[in-house]
C-alpha cells in the first residue's frame, strides 16, 4: 500500500534539524522528497562522531532517510535555474534560511514563488520570523530554550537552569511545520492555491510552556526549578528504589490509594498531609521521603510491574539503550534495523495508508545526475552546470 502522501512532491532546502525532520516524516508517509544542499553540504553531516561508513554523522542519518540528494549553489543564476525547474511540478517547498536570504536571490515567496507557482506551499522555518524586534536573527534550539523560559523550569537547585537533554524546540518546530504543510495542502483542495507557511522556533518554544505559563498568568508567581517534579501534580516525580530510579505519575486520590496498597503502606493514604492533590503538593518534600522509604527495598522493574498492573502509572528511568531494548519497543517497530542503517521508527500509524521508513540516507550530491536528467538536462547541460560550479562534481 502507498503512504498517505503518495504523489506529493517536496523540495527540501532545509538543513540541521527542524526542516529535515519535517521532510523525513513526509517521506516516511509516501511523499517524494528531494533534498537540495548547498555546496558545503548540510552541516549535520559533520556533527559527529559517530560517523557511518560513508563518512556522514549519525546525526544526519537520523533525519534524512527516504530522500534523494543533490547540491546546488543558489547564489548562482544557473543554480536558481535548476531550482525553478524542480519547483515546476513540486507541491511543497521547505526551507530554513535566515529571513531575507531568498529575497536577496530574487526568489522570495511574494513576487516570484506566488506568481510562478501558485499551487506551491512554501514553508519557512526560522528562529524568530521575518518581522518584529528579533526579525532575521539566527536561532538555535538551546538558545531558544534559554530565551523562552524552558531552561528556567528545567533542573534543580544543584544544577541550576538546565538545557532539556533533547533538542525539543527543533522537534516541536518540525511537527509544527508538518502540521502547517498538511493544513495548507487541505486548504488547497478547496481553493486550488498554495500559500506561505511560517514557523518560528521562538513561537514553538513559548508554546511549550504548559502549564507553567497558565500558572503564571493566573497567580503572578514566576515558576521555578522543580527537578523532575510537576508544578501541579504530586506525586509526579522520580523516586529511588533498591536498584535505581522509577518515575511515578499519580494523578488522583484513587491512584494514590492503589499505590499505597501495592507498597503496603495504608497509613500514607490516610495521612492528613496527603489526602488530596493540593495537600500533597503543599507537602511534596515530606511525601517524597515517605515514598522513598516505602519503596527502598523494591527492585525497580518488579515495583513498576506491580504498580502498572494495579493501574498506577510507573516506569523505570531507563537509559537510551534500555529504552530500545524494551520488548514493547520492538513490538511497536520503533527500532528500524537493516543493512547499513539503524534508526527510530514511525511514531504515527495509519491503518489504511501506513507509512514506512524511507530508504537509507544518501551521500552528498549522490542523485545529482539522476535528478537533473529527470527535469530535462542533457549530458552537455549537466557538464556545463558542473563546470560553472552551480552543481558540484560527483565524487
Amino acid at each position: 500500500m502507498q503512504g498517505a502522501l503518495a504523489g506529493i512532491r517536496v523540495v527540501d532546502l532545509s538543513r540541521i534539524l527542524a526542516g529535515p525532520m519535517c521532510t523525513q516524516i513526509l517521506a516516511d508517509h509516501g511523499a517524494t522528497v528531494l533534498k537540495v544542499e548547498p555546496p558545503t553540504g548540510d552541516d549535520t553531516r559533520t556533527l559527529g562522531p559517530p560517523f557511518d561508513a560513508k563518512g556522514d554523522a549519525a546525526y544526519f542519518n537520523a533525519i534524512n532517510r527516504g530522500k534523494q540528494c543533490i547540491s546546488l549553489d543558489l547564489a548562482q543564476a544557473a543554480g536558481r535555474g535548476v531550482l525553478e525547474r524542480l519547483l515546476a511540478d513540486a507541491d511543497v517547498l521547505v526551507e530554513n534560511f535566515l529571513p531575507g536570504t531568498l529575497e536577496k536571490w530574487d526568489i522570495g515567496y511574494d513576487g516570484w514563488i506566488k506568481e510562478r507557482f501558485p499551487r506551491l506551499i512554501h514553508c519557512s522555518i526560522s528562529g524568530f520570523g521575518a518581522d518584529g524586534p528579533l526579525a532575521g536573527l539566527p536561532g538555535y534550539d538551546a538558545v531558544l530554550q534559554a530565551m523562552c523560559g524552558l531552561m528556567s523550569v528545567n533542573g534543580d537547585a544543584a544544577s541550576g537552569p538546565t538545557r532539556i537533554g533533547v533538542p525539543i524546540v527543533d522537534h516541536l518546530s518540525a511537527y509544527t511545520a508538518l502540521t502547517g504543510i498538511l493544513l495548507a495542502l487541505h486548504s488547497r483542495h478547496a481553493s486550488g492555491r498554495g500559500q506561505h507557511v511560517e514557523v518560528t522556533l521562538f513561537d514553538a518554544a513559548l508554546s511549550l510552556l504548559v502549564p507553567h505559563a497558565a500558572n503564571y498568568f493566573e497567580s503572578g508567581q514566576v515558576p521555578g526549578l522543580l527537578g523532575s517534579a510537576h508544578p501541579n501534580i504530586a506525586p509526579y516525580d522520580r523516586f529511588r528504589c533498591q536498584d535505581g530510579e522509577i518515575f511515578l505519575g499519580i494523578m488522583n486520590r484513587a491512584q494514590f490509594g492503589r499505590f499505597c496498597a501495592v507498597v503496603e503502606q495504608p497509613g500514607l493514604a490516610a495521612d492528613e498531609r496527603f489526602l488530596d492533590n493540593a495537600l500533597r503538593i503543599a507537602h511534596r518534600d515530606a511525601l517524597k521521603c515517605e515514598i522513598e522509604r516505602a519503596i527502598g527495598r523494591w527492585p525497580r522493574q518488579a515495583l513498576c510491574d506491580a504498580l502498572m498492573r494495579a493501574g498506577v502509572p510507573a516506569g523505570p528511568v531507563n537509559s537510551v539503550a534500555e529504552a530500545f531494548a524494551q520488548p514493547h519497543a520492538r513490538h511497536r517497530q520503533m527500532l528500524v534495523r537493516r543493512e547499513g542503517y539503524r534508526g527510530v521508527g514511525l511514531p504515527v500509524r495509519l491503518r489504511g495508508t501506513p507509512g514506512a521508513p524511507g530508504d537509507n540516507p544518501r551521500s552528498f550530491n549522490a542523485d545529482a545526475a539522476t535528478v537533473l536528467r529527470s527535469i530535462g538536462y542533457c549530458a552537455a547541460d549537466i557538464s556545463g552546470l558542473i563546470a560553472a560550479r552551480a552543481v558540484p562534481a560527483a565524487d
